[in-house]
């Protein structure tokens, strides 16, 4: 673990602010790092991936002698260096050939890690058609009920979400939607789903019976169709990736459970109404504030309703009610109405 470094000066201290833990998270950096032996197919995926990654993405151009599931103090410090929360390191050796590491960190330390075998990639230059612009935020689709189920590929999915994930926003333009990153599996008609994820007692699965993962980069095209919602259209754009699931390290209960805490809520807040000091409001899984309101008992006897001509009684209906008594005095005949001449 690092040290606590104590603010000397203003500027110190606003830099160690700016890297605190927040409700709302700044787009995560990732670091690009080459092994010590590397193929053509490791450079060119890691090339690729950074170029859908920028501009928040550092590559390191010299190699390094670096094994993340042996030891993983290289990665602490370079994250706590250059405040990066994604590793990914490229190598190829004989016994894992053409392998790639993806690595999350909380903390400047390693939360969890996935090592995939690159067994097909074609790169963007193989595809003669328009890219999307750096910087876009892409849109992420999984093909699978597996990413849900299976404790494997729930992990693969909360990886790849907060790689390529970019700034949160609070409304979508459709222009601005540029490109779209497909991740499917393959057909694996003998596998069965395990355990939810990051639990005590965890199966781990022969990768060999795991479904190999397909991930396919397509651009956007939106065509008028008549009506508000525009007519779409994807071309094929690059990179394509076939990976194959290898080694794994989940996240230590402890550790994860401090990665999903919550900031407590400041005063200002309080006073809003969004902590406990005022009752009868909370907020929902949207962040809309929701009020109970308690209100006595009402009288639907003196409810005000409309007023009707054709509910209201009658001369001779209250004629005949005084006139019938008992010893059948008072007999006049009530008056009729006149009618008027027209």
């Amino acid at each position: 673990m690092l040290r606590t470094v104590k603010p000397r000066n203003a500027r110190s201290k606003r830099a160690l602010e700016a890297r605190e833990a927040k409700e709302i998270e700044d787009v995560r950096t990732a670091v690009f790092v080459k092994g010590t032996h590397t193929g053509e197919v490791v450079n060119g995926v890691m090339k690729e991936l950074m170029a859908l990654k920028r501009p928040n993405a550092i590559s390191f151009s010299k190699k390094n002698a670096i094994h993340p599931f042996e030891d993983a103090s290289s990665l602490e410090f370079w994250a706590g260096k250059n405040d990066a929360s994604m590793f990914l390191v490229g190598h190829s050796t004989k016994k894992r050939p053409a392998g790639l590491v993806l690595a999350r960190m909380f903390d400047a330390r390693v939360l969890d890690m996935c090592e995939f075998g690159v067994d097909r990639f074609v790169s963007m230059t193989e595809f003669k058609t328009p890219k999307s612009t750096p910087g876009h935020k892409p849109m992420l689709h999984f093909a699978s009920e597996l990413f849900d189920t299976h404790p494997r590929f729930t992990q693969v999915k909360s990886l790849l979400m907060d790689f390529f994930n970019g700034e949160v926003i609070e409304s979508i333009c459709l222009p601005g939607l540029e490109h779209v990153i497909s991740i499917s599996l393959a057909p694996a008609p003998t596998l069965q789903t395990a355990p939810p994820i990051y639990t005590d007692s965890q199966e781990d699965d022969d990768p060999q019976t795991l479904p190999k993962i397909h991930i396919r980069t397509y651009t956007i095209k939106l065509l008028p169709s008549g009506t508000r919602v525009p007519r779409v259209e994807l071309t094929e754009m690059g990179p394509f990736l076939d990976l194959s699931l290898r080694r794994h390290q989940a996240a230590d209960p402890e550790m994860w459970k401090a990665a999903l805490r919550r900031p407590k809520l400041k005063k200002q807040d309080l006073e809003k109404g969004l902590g406990k000091k005022k009752k009868n409001m909370e907020v929902d899984e949207m962040g809309d504030l929701r009020g109970r309101v308690h209100i006595a008992k009402q009288d639907l006897g003196k409810l005000q309703t409309r007023k009707m001509k054709g509910l209201k009684s009658l001369p001779m209906e209250e004629g005949h009610g005084s006139g019938e008594d008992e010893d059948g005095e008072g007999g006049d005949e009530p008056r009729r109405k006149k009618r008027k001449r027209v």
